[in-house]
This record gives C-alpha cells, structure tokens and sequence, in this order.
C-alpha cells in the first residue's frame, strides 16, 4: 500500500506541471477539500479520507469521483486523470424506467456552481426571486418530462387528473397528471421506489431551478430554453386552457421539456425567503406553512413560467399542479 501511495504521490507531481485551466472549474465532484476548486490539493485530501474516513456525507459524494457508489484507490486515480486531461472519466447516461408498460427517462445533471434567483436584467423580476445568490449543486437525475397520467396510473391503479377522457379531453394519458397535492406526490414516490428498487425523489427547488436553466449548458435565457414563451411553454396565451401531452414543444438545453408551463411543479423545499449567503446543496426551511411549486402551468401569465418564478402553495390538490421526477 505504501508503495502504491508513493506512486500517485509521483502522478500528483505530474499534475501540478502538467494540469489544464479547465480542471481549474468548480464542481462537487472531485472538490474533497471543499474549497470549490478542483486542484491538486483535492488528491491529497481525497488520499486522507481514504486513510481516516470521515463523517461527513459532502465528503462522501465529492470523493467517488468515479461514481461507482464506492470511494476506492480507484477515485485517486480518476481524479489525477481528470487533473491531467480536463475530463471526467465517467459520464453518466440516460436511464429509462419501465413500469407496467410505461417508459419515462431521467437525464444526468452535471452539478456546479450558478446564481439562484432573478437577475437586475430581468424585466419581470419579483422580490421574492431576490436577492440572487451563490449555490452548488452535487449530480443527480432529473426526469425528461413531467410525471405524466399513464405514469401515476401504473403506479397508484388510478387518474386523479381533472383534464382526462372521463370529462371528454383526448391523449390524456399523455399529458401531466394534475390535481395532486404535494403529500399525494409524496405517496406516489414512495410506491415508485417500491415498483422499481430505485430512490426517487422530489427535485429540491435548488436542483429544479439549475436544470430549468439548462445546467452547465445554460444559455441565460428566461424560460426553460429560449427567450420566447411561446416556443418552449403552454401558459394561458398558449394552452387554450387545458394541459398538453408532454413533450409537444422544444426542449431546454438538457433535453428537458415543459420546465416552463404546462403544469406547475412541486418540489420538496418549503417556502422562505432567500438569502445572500452561498449555498451548498440546499433543502429550504425546515418547515413552513407553504410549499414551493415551479415553472408556472396552463393557466399562468407568460411572466409567471420564467425559470427564477416562485409559487407559494398550501398542500392541496388542483388542476394546476403536478410534479418531475429526480433520482
């Protein structure tokens, strides 16, 4: 072991010659010193927890820079490659999920570092978007569209959505389930995870508003993909008051549809208000009386499906509401 240790001490040397300005990015991945840069001093750190452990989960995650759910000599090894070359060694893929006969997919995200909130440039901006605010993110997955009615029929045995066949709407199946309350989600997660032997979960407001903004892809734009409401959302300008099936309009550029309109989305976080201070992972309050939904729906001004806008929303089920996957 120690000889295998003063072998990536030799490589660690190499790196700090050799190591490419774009290794300099910050990332969760990879930065085991939590100084929000990956650098060299990343592999000493990462050598030290595999010597001592430590208890904290940050450090877990940032340290299984390999993604194999396991930190091993190996993660020493990809994280002096990355140093090296610029590059992850891994990129995770498009999982696609079958329940019954129903298939949804869920897109990696790349977690990193952005700016939460509304901007000055934005002509629309809200108080309760503000102030904006520094938060990074570690990967996970988010689901390509909308958890749609033949999703929630498959796992629960029922369609609790307003806009279905049995009130003479057509496709049904494929537009969003709605009329669902933020505890209703939660059960429908729960008996998921038991159909599938995954960990599905809420997207954490945090996590919602990176993908909304296309992750490490963002262009800047206002709405989940454009700057043009109409190209990407059904709002009430759009809608002709109802929902669509999911994925009628363009994507954002992570490939995710319907993140502006459509159906407004719950996520785990209770409401409050925003701070200054920088953020890493964040969940929201502990407790509150609201919850926060996002992305604006069917019925909502073209203003209110920008990806900064924040609903407050007691837990109670409406035709207005229904929820995305993360994983």
């Amino acid at each position: 072991m120690k000889t295998l240790f003063r072998a990536i001490f030799g490589l660690c040397l190499m790196a700090m010659f050799w190591m490419p300005m774009s290794a300099q990015e910050s990332a969760t991945r990879g930065d085991v010193d939590n100084d929000k840069d990956v650098t060299i001093s990343d592999v000493t750190a990462l050598i030290d927890y595999l010597l001592k452990g430590s208890d904290d989960p940050r450090i877990a995650v940032a340290a299984d820079v390999d993604q194999d759910n396991a930190v091993t000599i190996s993660d020493v090894t990809a994280l002096i490659d990355y140093l090296l070359k610029g590059e992850w060694p891994y990129v995770a893929q498009v999982e696609e999920i079958t329940v019954g006969t129903v298939t949804f997919r869920m897109i990696p995200v790349q977690g990193g570092t952005f700016t939460m909130g509304g901007r000055e440039s934005d002509p629309y901006v809200r108080p309760w978007e503000t102030p904006a605010h520094e938060v990074t993110l570690s990967d996970y997955y988010i689901a390509e569209t909308e958890v749609t009615q033949a999703l929630w029929k498959a796992v629960m045995g029922n369609n609790p959505s307003y806009f279905r066949s049995y009130n003479g709407y057509t496709d049904d199946f494929q537009r969003p389930v709605e009329s669902v309350s933020y505890s209703q989600c939660k059960a429908f997660i729960n008996r998921l995870n038991q159909k599938t032997g995954k960990v599905f979960r809420m997207l954490t407001e945090a996590e919602w508003e990176y993908a909304a903004r296309g992750g490490r892809l963002s262009k800047g734009y206002l709405y989940a993909g454009s700057d043009s409401s109409e190209l990407v959302g059904w709002y009430n300008g759009t809608a002709g008051k109802m929902p669509h099936p999911v994925a009628s309009l363009q994507p954002n550029e992570l490939g995710l549809y319907d993140m502006s309109g459509n159906i407004e989305e719950w996520v785990s976080d209770y409401y409050g208000l925003y701070t200054e201070e920088p953020q890493t992972n964040p969940q929201g309050p502990a407790s509150g009386t609201y919850h926060v939904s996002r992305g604006g729906n069917w019925d909502s001004a073209f203003r209110g499906c920008r990806v900064t806008y924040r609903y407050d929303a007691y837990d109670a089920a409406s035709s207005h509401y229904g929820l995305r996957l993360a994983m």
